[in-house]
């Protein structure tokens, strides 16, 4: 109920919004993302962000998203969403191609074991990533 939601966002002297943060040594702050998006792999808190960051720098990513997916064996891991850029092909060696350059700059636990082509990314009223959405796709195409 949206009492309640409010009671926890509103407590005390704070305002909780759900994003995550971090202070570096210089002061700067990092934001990782929405604390209801965090994935939890292989024991370790990972931010879907840092992974669509990644990614969106391989010349063939124009627009992706990143969600906890469970094939069945009860762990949660990264699976990506990807719309490719113009003149790029959505086949297998593409997809290798593109979990090898996010496993050369992340931790290996990030990188996506799944990768689903999409011709577009479905969005919120807000124009945002409609995440939830996602989610169920990818319960829909379990083995993809």
């Amino acid at each position: 109920n949206v009492h309640e939601k409010s009671k926890e966002t509103f407590a005390g002297d704070w305002c909780t919004t759900g994003d995550q943060f971090h202070v570096d040594e210089a002061g700067y702050y990092w934001y990782h993302g929405r604390t209801d998006d965090m994935l939890k792999v292989s024991g370790v808190y990972v931010a879907p962000v840092e992974i669509e960051n990644c990614l969106l720098q391989h010349e063939a990513v124009l627009e992706c998203a990143v969600i906890g997916h469970d094939a069945g064996d009860g762990l949660v891991k990264p699976k990506a969403f990807i719309v490719l850029r113009e003149g790029y092909d959505a086949d297998a060696e593409r997809e290798q191609e593109i979990k090898g350059f996010v496993k050369s700059i992340l931790a290996l636990y990030k990188y996506p074991r799944w990768i689903e082509f999409v011709a577009s990314l479905p969005k919120n009223d807000r124009g945002k990533i409609d995440r939830k959405n996602l989610k169920q796709a990818g319960i829909v195409n379990r083995d993809s």
